[in-house]
């Protein structure tokens, strides 16, 4: 198994946020394909998230994109600092 889409969410959030050495990134496969769950400082959730959404939606949609290429399915769960995901 690669973690092509870990390292690539992994270098992407951390060239985004302020506080880069708290991003956690790990990543999961099951049957229904791989989860990417994202973990940041709660000071840089706005940046993560976006306004709208845009910026957790553009990832989602680049993850789509690479699995797409590979025949895999690529999911991203971010987890609020609570412990709850968005």
């Amino acid at each position: 198994m690669t973690e092509r889409g870990k390292e690539f969410i992994d270098y992407v959030v951390k060239a985004i946020v302020q506080f880069p050495d708290d991003v956690e990134v790990t990543q999961t496969t099951d049957n229904l394909g791989v989860l990417i769950t994202l973990k940041v400082n709660k000071d840089d959730m706005g940046k993560i998230i976006g306004k709208s959404g845009q910026t957790a939606k553009s990832l989602r949609i680049l993850l789509r994109m690479m699995g797409a290429k590979t025949n895999e399915r690529f999911n991203l769960k971010i987890i609020e600092p609570s412990g709850e995901e968005v």
